[in-house]
């Protein structure tokens, strides 16, 4: 049984009703010796606690989407059937456009969220090249299947939740494709296909989005076999052009990480409250040593690359939680890549989906705008949204403040 499906929590639910009306019920009626009605009693308050603690959790896991199923929960989950040493473009010499097509069967996704603005269909995907095999969740814009476009090929934007996070985060608690459909619909933002692959590959651990050999090859995964499949399968436009990842937290600094690296497969690339280096995920398998920390810090990537890499990042963020990772970034960026770092103030809330879901709006409409895929109708009056510079430039940090939001933790310190 799924931890963010609906059967569960009716069912935590239930069992917390039959632990309220136990003791009610049952509390003078008890029988036999005194200590085995104090043992009874104990017992039925215990069942009370435990049921009541189980709700809560319940109710905060299906509004954060944070553990998706029980061996995420139990730290038991592994998604890596082999992790060889793929080399430095992560392929391991493969003739990636050489492999067979890759057919897979899509089944729609129950649960919060998942069919909110058509459904969220999900498919078990076995990674050739990575090693990995994990369900891949992907939702179609309204136009997909409309005859008028049964020859379009459509932007695809992949989506990385946090650490620990479900791969359902996107569509369950940021409700991205709800928000998104109207605008979709009416031409404010381009139709993108979106696509949100597993990132919770090994247990207890963030794979930081590294390739580690002997543990996993999370970047092929995410950069070759999630792209490939969703190449095989449906009419999309080709890499790098049509192509973008977005994240928040630690999917935040995979989105920033992948595109730097690999320019060749992203266009564009979205970080809301992400950071640089990997130490800022303190479970995170990329921060074991100075070398991997280095080899996965976009930072250091951008500032040391021969040749800028054409790409387009936007970073949101508030002071010591994704602000100055984004200025270092913006400080190491030259044409033709360009950064677009956005300030939010702490009264916009603390790390939490209430900071960034009103945000989702405003990154896709900046995402059609550097994609190419036709200029969004209408104003975006957001503060976020300001326009971005029509020409290739690494500068633009704003000061700016989602539509609303409030939270309850303040963001972690993250470093450039």
């Amino acid at each position: 049984m799924s931890l963010t499906g609906t059967p569960f929590l009716c069912t935590t639910v239930l069992l917390s009703v039959v632990a309220l009306v136990l003791p009610l019920a049952l509390w003078s009626r008890m029988r036999g010796p005194r200590p085995l009605r104090a043992a009874a009693r104990v017992l039925m308050l215990l069942f009370a606690q435990v049921t009541a603690v189980t709700l809560v959790f319940v109710l905060v896991n299906n509004q954060n989407n944070l553990y998706d199923d029980w061996g995420d929960l139990l730290g038991t989950g592994d998604h890596v059937q082999r992790a060889a040493d793929l080399g430095r473009d992560g392929t391991g010499g493969i003739a990636v456009q050489r492999l067979p097509r890759v057919r897979q069967t899509f089944r729609p996704v129950g649960g919060p969220g998942m069919r909110a603005a058509g459904p969220v269909r999900v498919t078990q995907l076995k990674g050739r090249v990575s090693g990995v095999n994990a369900e891949v969740y992907v939702w179609l814009p309204p136009q997909y299947d409309d005859p008028a476009y049964r020859h379009h090929e459509f932007p695809v934007v992949e989506l990385l939740p946090g650490y620990p996070g479900s791969a359902k985060a996107w569509f369950g608690s940021l409700r991205a494709a709800e928000q998104l459909l109207p605008l979709m619909r009416d031409g404010r933002v381009a139709p993108f296909v979106l696509v949100a692959p597993r990132t919770s590959l090994l247990a207890g651990v963030d794979t930081g989005c590294a390739n580690i050999p002997g543990r996993v090859n999370a970047d092929s995964w995410l950069s070759i076999d999630v792209p490939k499949m969703v190449k095989d399968n449906f009419r999309v436009q080709p890499a790098p052009r049509g192509w973008a990842v977005a994240g928040y937290s630690a999917g935040g600094h995979c989105a920033v990480k992948l595109a730097v690296a690999h320019p060749d497969r992203y266009r564009a690339a979205v970080s809301m409250s992400g950071y640089n280096d990997p130490i800022g995920e303190r479970d995170s398998l990329a921060a074991r040593t100075p070398a991997l920390r280095a080899a996965n810090n976009p930072y250091l990537l951008l500032r040391a690359a021969a040749t800028p890499p054409p790409v387009a990042l936007y970073l949101s963020g508030q002071s010591g939680d994704g602000y100055q990772a984004g200025r270092a970034l913006e400080s190491a960026a030259a044409a033709p890549t360009t950064v677009r770092v956005v300030h939010l103030p702490r009264s916009a809330g603390g790390h939490t989906m209430a900071l960034w879901r009103p945000q989702v709006t405003t990154v896709f409409r900046w995402l059609t705008r550097q994609m190419g895929q036709g200029h969004a109708t209408g104003r975006d009056t957001s503060a976020a949204g300001a326009a971005t510079p029509p020409s290739p430039s690494s500068a633009g940090s704003t000061h700016a403040a989602p539509a609303s939001g409030t939270a309850s933790r303040a963001g972690a310190a993250r470093t450039p």
